[in-house]
């Protein structure tokens, strides 16, 4: 089942990726600065990176590897983090 389903699911989150991607465009950040819709959008992104789709589109990928670089991404990150370990 899993087989058979996968290429469907992997087509509609390329058809997602591919709408986000034509937003950001060549853009930095979704709303022109950073802000918490790209902490929030980045962790969606980061979700899927195992499975090579980001890849797809270079532009959201060189958009996550922005965000996890920035100091604000790793403390929010981290804080995340830790409200999970517990």
């Amino acid at each position: 089942w899993n087989t058979q389903r996968l290429p469907l699911v992997q087509d509609r989150v390329r058809d997602r990726l591919q709408q986000l991607s034509a937003f950001l465009g060549d853009a930095e950040w979704l709303e022109g600065s950073f802000s918490v819709g790209d902490l929030m959008m980045v962790s969606v992104l980061l979700r899927i990176r195992s499975s090579g789709l980001l890849d797809e589109y270079p532009n959201l990928a060189a958009y996550v590897a922005r965000a996890e670089a920035r100091e604000a991404y790793k403390r929010a990150f981290a804080a995340q983090l830790a409200v999970n370990a517990r």
